[in-house]
């Protein structure tokens, strides 16, 4: 089974599209900051900024179809996360987010919550969260996932997300 491919971390300048997509924010030499989506950007006074905001707060406005708050990031300060074959333009510096390999899960790891990718026969699902850590049922390793549309709906609703169990061997950490 060949591994997922990178998020990439792209400048926003250079990406067209951006309402809905998952960025990260930051100053570079400083740090960065993630888990956020955009909406498309929107220029004052002669500078482009990108509305961002939680992916919670993203997901309520989806769901409940209501205006939520978001931060206007300049443009320079915000990169998209594009899953990508080749990870040209990494940074081993803190010039820019860095790119971000999938990893396999492993005893001892806590995935509660965290963004999981399944492999399944005809490529990868992405936008998944881990609802368990790792348990053993029988022989095998599993974790139990849901959509994350379904993880944040979860959050608002107190509804029970639907969920599956999955094997650990189709599954890995992004």
């Amino acid at each position: 089974m060949t591994q997922p491919d990178p998020v990439v971390p792209t400048p926003a300048a250079q990406c067209s599209a951006l309402r809905g997509r998952r960025v990260i924010v930051g100053i570079p030499g400083v740090g960065f900051r993630g888990d956020l989506r955009a909406d498309s950007s929107i220029v004052q006074a002669g500078r482009t900024f990108v509305p961002v905001l939680t992916e919670q707060d993203f997901y309520r406005s989806e769901i409940e179809q209501i205006e939520v708050f978001a931060s206007l990031v300049p443009v320079d300060r915000v990169w998209v996360e594009e899953i990508r074959h080749s990870a040209l333009g990494e940074s081993p510096a803190l010039d820019a987010p860095p790119v971000r390999r999938a990893r396999r899960p492993s005893a001892g790891d806590t995935l509660l919550g965290r963004r999981i990718i399944r492999a399944v026969a005809d490529g990868f699902v992405r936008d998944l969260r881990a609802l368990s850590d790792l348990y053993r049922a029988g022989t095998e390793l599993y974790v139990r996932v849901c959509t994350e549309a379904e993880w944040y709906a979860w959050a608002m609703t107190g509804r029970a997300p639907e969920s599956v169990e999955v094997s650990a061997l189709d599954l890995w950490v992004d």
